[in-house]
Protein backbone atom coordinates (compact mmCIF):
# COMPACT_ATOMS: atom_id res chain seq x y z
CA UNK A 1 0.00 0.00 0.00
CA UNK A 2 1.67 3.70 -0.98
CA UNK A 3 1.40 5.83 1.94
CA UNK A 4 3.84 8.52 0.75
CA UNK A 5 2.17 11.39 -0.84
CA UNK A 6 3.58 15.12 -1.64
CA UNK A 7 1.42 18.31 -0.92
CA UNK A 8 2.76 21.82 -2.91
CA UNK A 9 1.40 24.44 -0.38
CA UNK A 10 0.76 27.90 -2.88
CA UNK A 11 0.13 31.62 -1.24
CA UNK A 12 -0.53 33.04 -4.60
CA UNK A 13 0.75 36.68 -5.22
CA UNK A 14 1.15 39.11 -8.07
CA UNK A 15 4.44 40.65 -6.49
CA UNK A 16 5.67 37.69 -4.45
CA UNK A 17 4.16 33.77 -4.64
CA UNK A 18 5.27 31.86 -1.90
CA UNK A 19 5.21 28.05 -1.85
CA UNK A 20 5.77 25.03 0.51
CA UNK A 21 6.19 20.96 0.52
CA UNK A 22 5.77 18.49 2.40
CA UNK A 23 6.20 14.79 1.89
CA UNK A 24 3.84 12.54 4.18
CA UNK A 25 4.57 9.50 5.19
CA UNK A 26 1.90 7.35 6.70
CA UNK A 27 0.38 9.60 9.35
CA UNK A 28 3.82 11.61 9.62
CA UNK A 29 4.31 15.08 7.87
CA UNK A 30 8.04 16.05 6.90
CA UNK A 31 9.35 19.19 5.84
CA UNK A 32 10.44 19.23 2.38
CA UNK A 33 10.98 22.97 0.98
CA UNK A 34 9.80 26.30 1.59
CA UNK A 35 10.77 29.23 -0.77
CA UNK A 36 9.64 32.65 -2.89
CA UNK A 37 8.73 33.43 -6.75
CA UNK A 38 10.01 36.99 -6.68
CA UNK A 39 7.90 39.06 -9.42
CA UNK A 40 8.53 42.58 -8.87
CA UNK A 41 11.06 42.54 -11.28
CA UNK A 42 8.55 41.92 -14.07
CA UNK A 43 6.70 45.27 -14.76
CA UNK A 44 4.51 43.49 -17.02
CA UNK A 45 1.50 41.74 -15.14
CA UNK A 46 0.91 39.18 -18.02
CA UNK A 47 4.92 38.64 -17.91
CA UNK A 48 4.50 37.80 -13.91
CA UNK A 49 1.60 35.51 -14.64
CA UNK A 50 3.92 33.53 -16.99
CA UNK A 51 6.40 33.01 -14.78
CA UNK A 52 4.09 32.08 -11.89
CA UNK A 53 2.46 29.28 -14.27
CA UNK A 54 6.16 28.34 -15.36
CA UNK A 55 7.56 27.84 -11.98
CA UNK A 56 4.59 26.14 -10.76
CA UNK A 57 5.21 23.46 -14.06
CA UNK A 58 8.57 23.70 -12.65
CA UNK A 59 7.78 22.33 -9.25
CA UNK A 60 5.55 19.93 -10.42
CA UNK A 61 7.50 18.27 -12.86
CA UNK A 62 10.61 18.59 -10.09
CA UNK A 63 8.41 17.21 -6.76
CA UNK A 64 5.22 15.64 -8.26
CA UNK A 65 3.23 16.44 -5.77
CA UNK A 66 -0.21 14.05 -4.98
CA UNK A 67 -2.08 17.40 -4.27
CA UNK A 68 -1.69 21.01 -3.82
CA UNK A 69 -3.60 23.13 -1.66
CA UNK A 70 -3.83 27.05 -2.39
CA UNK A 71 -4.69 30.23 -0.44
CA UNK A 72 -7.52 31.37 -2.03
CA UNK A 73 -7.83 35.48 -2.27
CA UNK A 74 -9.73 37.01 1.05
CA UNK A 75 -12.11 39.57 0.15
CA UNK A 76 -10.33 43.18 0.43
CA UNK A 77 -11.62 46.76 -1.08
CA UNK A 78 -9.32 47.18 -3.73
CA UNK A 79 -10.96 45.58 -7.08
CA UNK A 80 -7.80 45.98 -8.76
CA UNK A 81 -5.99 43.84 -6.69
CA UNK A 82 -8.49 41.33 -5.98
CA UNK A 83 -8.92 40.44 -9.72
CA UNK A 84 -4.75 40.49 -10.25
CA UNK A 85 -4.81 38.26 -7.08
CA UNK A 86 -7.46 35.93 -8.55
CA UNK A 87 -5.60 35.98 -12.30
CA UNK A 88 -2.40 34.77 -10.14
CA UNK A 89 -4.11 32.05 -8.20
CA UNK A 90 -5.92 30.93 -11.44
CA UNK A 91 -2.41 30.87 -13.32
CA UNK A 92 -1.28 28.61 -10.38
CA UNK A 93 -4.32 26.03 -10.53
CA UNK A 94 -4.20 25.59 -14.35
CA UNK A 95 -0.84 24.44 -13.75
CA UNK A 96 -1.63 21.91 -11.30
CA UNK A 97 -4.40 20.94 -13.35
CA UNK A 98 -1.95 20.77 -16.93
CA UNK A 99 -0.84 17.74 -15.00
CA UNK A 100 -3.75 16.35 -13.48
CA UNK A 101 -2.77 17.26 -10.26
CA UNK A 102 -5.97 17.56 -7.63
CA UNK A 103 -6.12 21.04 -6.04
CA UNK A 104 -8.34 22.49 -3.06
CA UNK A 105 -8.79 26.27 -1.53
CA UNK A 106 -8.59 27.34 1.83
CA UNK A 107 -9.60 30.17 2.95
CA UNK A 108 -6.76 32.41 5.13
CA UNK A 109 -8.80 31.72 8.39
CA UNK A 110 -8.95 28.37 7.85
CA UNK A 111 -5.56 27.72 7.60
CA UNK A 112 -4.91 30.09 9.95
CA UNK A 113 -7.09 28.36 12.13
CA UNK A 114 -5.32 24.68 11.06
CA UNK A 115 -2.21 25.97 11.90
CA UNK A 116 -2.07 27.96 15.06
CA UNK A 117 -6.15 27.18 16.54
CA UNK A 118 -6.94 30.67 15.55
CA UNK A 119 -8.48 32.21 12.11
CA UNK A 120 -7.15 35.54 13.33
CA UNK A 121 -3.45 35.08 13.60
CA UNK A 122 -0.91 36.87 12.03
CA UNK A 123 1.24 35.41 9.64
CA UNK A 124 4.07 35.60 12.19
CA UNK A 125 2.01 33.48 14.56
CA UNK A 126 1.93 30.96 11.77
CA UNK A 127 5.09 31.03 10.99
CA UNK A 128 6.40 30.22 14.67
CA UNK A 129 3.87 27.54 14.72
CA UNK A 130 4.77 26.09 11.45
CA UNK A 131 8.85 26.51 12.85
CA UNK A 132 7.53 24.11 16.32
CA UNK A 133 5.80 21.84 14.52
CA UNK A 134 8.25 20.97 11.60
CA UNK A 135 11.19 21.87 13.08
CA UNK A 136 12.35 24.46 11.15
CA UNK A 137 15.53 25.89 12.22
CA UNK A 138 14.82 29.40 10.63
CA UNK A 139 12.02 31.42 9.54
CA UNK A 140 12.58 33.24 5.94
CA UNK A 141 12.44 37.17 6.10
CA UNK A 142 9.33 36.96 3.94
CA UNK A 143 6.72 35.32 5.25
CA UNK A 144 4.44 34.70 1.96
CA UNK A 145 6.69 30.80 1.96
CA UNK A 146 5.23 30.16 5.18
CA UNK A 147 1.97 30.97 4.36
CA UNK A 148 2.47 28.95 1.09
CA UNK A 149 3.95 25.72 3.39
CA UNK A 150 0.89 26.74 5.87
CA UNK A 151 -1.57 26.03 3.13
CA UNK A 152 0.13 22.38 2.92
CA UNK A 153 -0.40 21.98 6.23
CA UNK A 154 -3.54 23.01 6.48
CA UNK A 155 -4.59 19.79 4.10
CA UNK A 156 -2.68 17.27 5.74
CA UNK A 157 -4.58 18.09 8.89
CA UNK A 158 -8.23 18.59 6.63
CA UNK A 159 -7.13 15.93 4.21
CA UNK A 160 -10.24 13.11 4.39
CA UNK A 161 -12.41 15.57 6.51
CA UNK A 162 -15.49 17.09 4.96
CA UNK A 163 -16.64 19.89 7.15
CA UNK A 164 -16.76 23.44 7.37
CA UNK A 165 -14.71 23.92 10.23
CA UNK A 166 -14.38 24.18 13.77
CA UNK A 167 -15.15 26.86 16.37
CA UNK A 168 -13.12 27.28 19.32
CA UNK A 169 -13.70 29.29 22.13
CA UNK A 170 -10.52 29.53 23.40
CA UNK A 171 -6.82 27.71 23.96
CA UNK A 172 -8.54 25.19 26.02
CA UNK A 173 -11.17 23.96 23.37
CA UNK A 174 -8.23 23.59 20.91
CA UNK A 175 -6.29 21.50 23.14
CA UNK A 176 -9.23 18.95 23.98
CA UNK A 177 -10.36 18.97 20.31
CA UNK A 178 -6.63 18.35 19.12
CA UNK A 179 -4.87 16.23 21.62
CA UNK A 180 -2.86 13.71 18.89
CA UNK A 181 -1.30 17.63 17.61
CA UNK A 182 -0.08 18.26 21.47
CA UNK A 183 3.43 17.05 22.18
CA UNK A 184 3.12 16.01 25.86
Amino acid sequence: MHTEKIILGIDPGTTIMGFGLIKVVGKQMEFMQLNELQLSKHHDHYKRLRHIFERTIELIDSYHPDHIAIEAPFFGKNVQSMLKLGRAQGVAMAAGLSRQIPITEYSPKKIKMAITGNGNASKEQVAKMLQSTLGLKELPKNLDSTDGLAAAVCHFYNEGRVQVGKNYSGWAAFVKQNEKRIDK
